[in-house]
């Protein structure tokens, strides 16, 4: 397939599944509606989105009970016009990613695959991951491990110590073109397989996948430690951080 089309007459779609339970945060509401300053979580998430200028459309992607809620007390009450389409999600998140793929009917040329409680998002990762998807097929964002990384074995035992230089840790949002994600998820519906992102179908078809660089803030909210870093990230003032970074530099 050509890639090296002009970014002016690309349309883009952005699908945002979300799923969670709230089990690993030990919350009996669903994390994607738990508060994050005077919104829920998943619209803080959406309305990055929708304020973005690169992005032409939004399919959200909720539990099957949740599909009204989120029509009317997320996308209608906070006023987020760009959002096409609320369905419902399936059992796994693949099945829900692809629906949403489904759903966008082929009328975008690029997709985009975010998750729906990275909510510190922001605008130049998405203007970036597109540019990198138009130039190269499909882009992540993606952050060098800090940390060393070791396989173990079911009885605690180090099994493999891993370079840190050649080892990432993949974010979201992930940018495809249309037909390329559509026939990776296909492909893996018909055989079975189950792949942790998005990518990782799409780099079975042989097509590269180039890595951008991430955002240490871009964090995914799973615990309840998550959610405290991130409400005091969405506190700082524009002031404070450039105090931070006047530090830094």
């Amino acid at each position: 397939m050509n890639h090296n089309r002009q970014s002016e007459s690309i349309s883009t779609v952005a699908i945002i599944p979300t799923g969670g339970t709230g089990r690993r945060m030990e919350s009996v509401r669903p994390k994607q509606y738990l508060s994050l300053g005077d919104r829920p979580i998943i619209a803080v998430t959406l309305e990055v989105f929708q304020n973005c200028n690169s992005i032409d459309g939004i399919i959200l992607v909720a539990p099957a009970m949740d599909v009204e809620y989120c029509k009317e007390k997320i996308v209608r009450h906070f006023k987020l016009t760009k959002v096409i389409k609320v369905i419902a999600g399936g059992e796994k998140r693949q099945d829900s990613v692809r629906l949403g793929i489904e759903a966008s009917e082929g009328i975008f040329d690029l997709v985009l695959i975010h998750d729906g409680v990275r909510p510190l998002i922001d605008e130049d990762i998405i203007n970036r991951v597109i540019q990198a998807t138009i130039s190269y097929g499909s882009a992540i964002p993606a952050l060098p491990a800090t940390d060393t990384i070791k396989k173990i074995s079911h009885h605690k035992e180090v099994i493999q110590t891993f370079d840190r230089q050649s080892i990432f840790m993949i974010q979201t949002p992930q940018g495809f073109h249309y037909q390329d994600i559509m026939t990776a998820h296909q492909a893996a519906l018909k055989d079975k397989e189950e792949a942790t992102d998005d990518s990782s179908l799409v780099e079975k078809l042989g097509i590269p996948v180039k890595v951008i660089n991430g955002s240490q803030t871009n964090i995914k909210i799973t615990t309840i430690h998550d959610l405290i870093f991130a409400r005091h990230l969405l506190s700082l003032n524009d002031k404070t951080l450039r105090n931070i970074k006047s530090e830094l530099y």
